[in-house]
């Protein structure tokens, strides 16, 4: 029998009030798929993108890209989950904002007991961004202990976890930020410097900081205020990787210009290649699973929103109110 839950969707994109808290039904699992029941669901920039059309889909939208909670039902062939298991996830298609939904299994992990709900469904798909970002997505020669690296935003949710994932690696990371609380809390973090972008030139103080000889990398999900000067950081050979638009798209790039800076290296990753198989997807969640569990991360959840407040948890996102993690409690 179908049963009805709520969840948020938006009919047209538009701004935090195109979201609607509509109810709708949510059947059996089928094939391939679980049904889950959802103790928490994350927040996160993608989720703006596409509400407002950045990222199109189509519509009507389901929004939400991760959560946790307890498995309800297992379709056929899904032999990784059971009913009763505590999992979570951060996975396409969108539709984590809700009570329960049906979803496809491949990218549903077993949440291990000792991390709660509330941290699996903030964790996921930022923990699993720096994974991939720090462990995957490596300039020509690889980081080792001491090097420098940029992450831009340093005291969101994805930077204050790479600023701890980076220390755990010996990485002296160097986190930009729009205030100068925010530049503590990433300092606070783990990272080794962190630059107000608001009183300093990034790129200056980079250089200060290198001694002149720059950078290997440089993490930026920001986009259009930042990307394109990063390349400035960057030493010969040394890669930018560009993972978000929080600022705005990043313009057309003259390839010109990355041979003029010392034969740059530019790249463009998404989560999801990354966990586009069942294997992969498990392998980069038992390495977060293990750095959360050993205390080397810890996941902070500075906000949580009932579900209903949803549009309200967009405009601070939006606003650069928040800082951590944040979560919507259905």
């Amino acid at each position: 029998m179908p049963q009805t839950v709520k969840a948020i969707r938006v009919a047209a994109y538009g701004g935090p009030e195109a979201m609607q808290l509509d109810e709708i039904e949510v059947g059996e699992p089928g094939p391939g798929e679980i049904r889950i029941r959802h103790h928490a669901c994350g927040l996160n920039f993608i989720d703006v993108y596409q509400r407002t059309g950045l990222y199109a889909n189509p519509l009507p939208l389901a929004l939400g890209m991760e959560a946790a909670g307890v498995v309800e039902a297992v379709g056929e062939g899904v032999t990784h989950l059971k009913a009763g298991d505590r999992a979570a996830y951060a996975s396409q298609p969108p539709g984590a904002y809700s009570e329960a939904r049906v979803m496809p299994a491949k990218c549903v992990c077993r949440l291990p007991d000792e991390i709660s709900f509330e941290t699996g469904a903030a964790m996921m798909l930022k923990g699993l961004t720096v994974q991939y970002l720090l462990r995957k997505t490596q300039p020509l020669g690889g980081l080792q202990a001491g090097d420098f690296v940029l992450f831009h935003a340093a005291a969101g949710g994805v930077g204050l976890i790479a600023c701890q994932w980076a220390k755990a690696m010996g990485l002296r990371l160097i986190g930009t930020a729009g205030s100068d609380e925010k530049c503590q809390l990433a300092l606070e973090h783990g990272a080794a410097f962190a630059i107000n972008y608001q009183k300093e030139d990034f790129v200056e103080r980079v250089k200060q900081i290198t001694g002149g000889q720059g950078l290997k990398v440089v993490y930026d999900s920001v986009g259009k205020d930042t990307f394109v000067r990063s390349f400035d950081c960057l030493r010969p050979f040394g890669l930018a990787a560009n993972f978000g638009n929080a600022s705005g798209k990043v313009p057309p790039i003259d390839v010109g210009m990355l041979a003029a800076k010392g034969s740059l290296y530019v790249t463009r990753p998404t989560l999801f290649t990354h966990i586009a198989t069942r294997e992969s997807t498990q392998a980069m969640a038992d390495d977060l699973f293990a750095m959360v569990a050993s205390g080397a991360v810890k996941i902070r959840i500075d906000q949580r929103y009932a579900l209903k407040d949803a549009a309200q948890a967009h405009r601070d996102l939006e606003a650069r109110k928040t800082t951590g993690c944040s979560i919507l409690l259905p």
